[in-house]
């Protein structure tokens, strides 16, 4: 069966006709392709273990080790993403993109359902960057050009603040961890607008998780322009929503999309395996 690709419209396409666990090298050239066009690349009804979701992340690139998730017993590159039936905080419950807060950002991640809620909830939402960018109205397109921002992780991860509230929960049961690495971690500057390495794009490289500011600014404005771009950017018009079943995998672009996980299914156990893969400078 021949290699498919069904585009969402808004953000993001489906991939039918692959085994991830059996990559040629065409399979995987079309699916990098899609990748890079699309923002994120979803596979239903996969059969695939840790080892073959590792295989599948480093034929993508260098696997970056999570500093603050708790990792897998057995596989230190996979990050658990976990929320117990007594737990009442999941992990990526508001809008962000994946290591911002790193000089070199993450070019992506690769998220596998391992046990979901019957129920059906645990919804991952997507937005896309490049359509924001592309729809900026002209007098916030100007506010924007040539400037930079910018991203921290102490705010999120760091022992004195954090940016969510759920933190607390997951930090106190160990799901979230190493609040010294954050605390000790520099910020860095990206620019706001980012020509994509890989599509050529332009995309918008701010979000609300982890980027704190724009240099240049006074506080008050600075917190004014961004959320202005990210009242923006969370348009419905530029979202997609994905609905996890048995099998599916998610590969997705953390230079050209946000996400946002669904915590709807209190009471129910939800287990998801994540690596993310390392990125480059951004310009």
């Amino acid at each position: 069966m021949a290699l498919e690709i069904h585009p969402y419209g808004r953000v993001g396409a489906e991939i039918a006709g692959v085994d991830l666990a059996r990559l040629d090298s065409a399979d995987l050239a079309q699916i990098r392709a899609a990748f890079a066009e699309h923002g994120v690349v979803f596979f239903r009804d996969q059969t695939i273990d840790e080892e073959a979701q590792i295989a599948f992340a480093r034929a993508l690139g260098p696997i970056n080790i999570n500093r603050f998730f708790a990792a897998h017993p057995h596989y230190p590159e996979i990050a658990l993403v976990i929320k117990e039936p007594h737990q009442t905080a999941n992990i990526g419950g508001g809008w962000h993109t994946d290591h911002s807060y790193d000089a070199e950002p993450a070019l992506g991640s690769v998220l596998v359902a391992r046990e979901l809620p019957a129920s059906g909830g645990g919804a991952t939402a997507f937005a896309s960057m490049y359509a924001a960018y592309d729809a900026l109205p002209d007098d916030l397109r100007a506010q924007i050009e040539g400037a930079k921002a910018v991203h921290s992780a102490r705010h999120v991860f760091g022992s004195a603040t954090n940016a969510y509230e759920a933190n607390r929960e997951t930090r106190k049961d160990g799901r979230i961890g190493n609040a010294s690495a954050a605390d000790v971690l520099e910020d860095v500057v990206h620019p706001v607008v980012i020509t994509h390495p890989l599509s050529g794009k332009r995309a918008l490289y701010v979000n609300p998780g982890f980027t704190i500011g724009i240099v240049g600014l006074e506080q008050e404005e600075s917190q004014a322009l961004l959320h202005a771009l990210y009242a923006h950017a969370l348009d419905p018009r530029f979202q997609e929503v994905f609905h996890w079943q048995p099998g599916s995998v998610a590969l997705w672009d953390n230079r050209a999309t946000w996400h946002y996980a669904h915590n709807d299914y209190h009471g129910e156990r939800r287990e998801m395996h994540r690596i993310t893969i390392e990125g480059e400078a951004l310009n």
